[in-house]
C-alpha cells in the first residue's frame, strides 16, 4: 500500500478507492492542482495552515494527497489543507495518488475523510449531508449506511439548517454548539429563536441552561389554559416516535378519538419522515 493512505477510506469504499498495482505516489506540480469543488470543509484557519506549513518545511509532506485528473490539471479529493500549506511553503510539487473517481464518489470520499478527522463544523457537516442526498438522490437512511453514521445523527445535524441564518452562522463560528442548536429547534414560538439565541450568547448559557430556558418559554406559551397532564403511556409513545422519526411528535387523545402531530421543517424533511414510516 502506498504510504500515508490509511485504512479509513478503503474500509468504506473498497470497490471505488481500493489500491491497484499501478497506484503509485507521483510528484504533481502544485500549480496544476486546484481545490475540490465538493469540499465540505469551508473554513481553513490561518494559524493551523501556518503551523502545517512550518511542519512541511521541516519534515516534508508525510501523507500523500489524493487527486483526480480533470480537464485542467488535477482536483484535490483529499488534502486541501496540505495543498494550501505547501503553497505557502513554496513547494513546486506535491506527493499524490491520482484516482479515477466520479463526482459522487469524490463527494463521499472528501466528506468521509473530514468526518474521520473531525475537521468539520456541525453546519459544514449538515451542508455536506444535504448536498450528498441531493446529488446522489439517497435518503438519510441510505446515507447513514454508506457513511457509518446513525440516521438520527444525520437527521439532527441536517435540521440545524432550518434555523435562522444568523443562528446558523453562530453555530458555524463556534459561538453556539450543536447542542444549543438542537435546543433552539425545540422552541415552539419560532419567532423567539433569534432573541433566545442572543440571550444564550449574552449570558453565556451552557446547553443544559439553554434547554431549561426553552422549556420554561414553551411552558409559558402552553399555559392558556393549562391542559391536563398527559398519560404516561402517551408520553412514552411520543418518545419512541420522536427517536424513530428524528423530529418532534405530539400524541393527543380525546374522549372519542385522538391525533398524532408530527413536525417537519422542509419538503425534504417531510419526504424523509414518510420514507421512515413506510419502512
Amino acid at each position: 500500500m502506498a504510504r500515508g493512505l490509511g485504512k479509513g477510506i478503503n474500509a468504506f469504499f473498497p470497490q471505488d478507492v481500493e489500491e491497484k498495482d499501478d497506484d503509485v505516489i507521483q510528484e504533481i506540480p502544485v500549480n496544476e492542482c486546484r481545490p475540490n469543488p465538493y469540499q465540505p470543509r469551508k473554513t481553513f484557519h490561518a494559524d493551523a495552515i501556518t503551523e502545517l506549513k512550518d511542519s512541511i518545511i521541516e519534515y516534508g509532506i508525510v501523507q500523500p494527497l489524493i487527486l483526480r485528473k480533470s480537464i485542467k490539471g488535477y482536483e484535490i479529493v483529499v488534502g486541501e489543507r496540505r495543498f494550501r500549506a505547501a503553497k505557502e511553503a513554496g513547494l513546486e510539487t506535491l506527493p499524490a495518488v491520482v484516482k479515477d473517481l466520479s463526482d459522487e464518489k469524490m463527494m463521499e470520499v472528501a466528506l468521509l475523510e473530514n468526518l474521520q478527522r473531525e475537521d468539520l463544523t456541525p453546519i459544514e457537516e449538515a451542508h455536506a449531508y444535504h448536498n450528498l442526498m441531493n446529488e446522489l438522490g439517497v435518503t438519510q437512511d441510505e446515507l447513514s449506511k454508506r457513511l457509518g453514521k446513525s440516521r438520527s445523527h444525520i437527521a439532527n445535524i441536517v435540521r440545524l439548517l432550518s434555523l435562522p441564518e444568523k443562528v446558523v452562522a453562530h453555530i458555524n463560528n463556534g459561538e453556539l454548539s450543536m447542542g444549543h442548536g438542537r435546543a433552539l429547534l425545540g422552541l415552539k414560538d419560532k419567532e423567539k429563536t433569534l432573541p433566545v439565541a442572543d440571550k444564550i450568547l449574552k449570558e453565556k448559557l451552557n446547553v443544559r441552561q439553554a434547554e431549561q430556558l426553552i422549556v420554561q418559554l414553551n411552558d409559558q406559551q402552553q399555559k392558556k389554559p393549562e391542559k391536563p397532564k398527559k398519560d404516561i403511556f402517551l408520553q412514552e409513545q411520543e418518545s419512541i416516535l420522536r427517536d424513530r422519526l428524528g423530529t418532534a411528535v405530539s400524541i393527543n387523545k380525546g374522549k372519542r378519538k385522538g391525533k398524532i402531530e408530527i413536525e417537519f421543517y422542509s419538503n425534504e424533511d417531510l419526504e424523509r419522515i414518510l420514507d421512515t414510516i413506510d419502512k
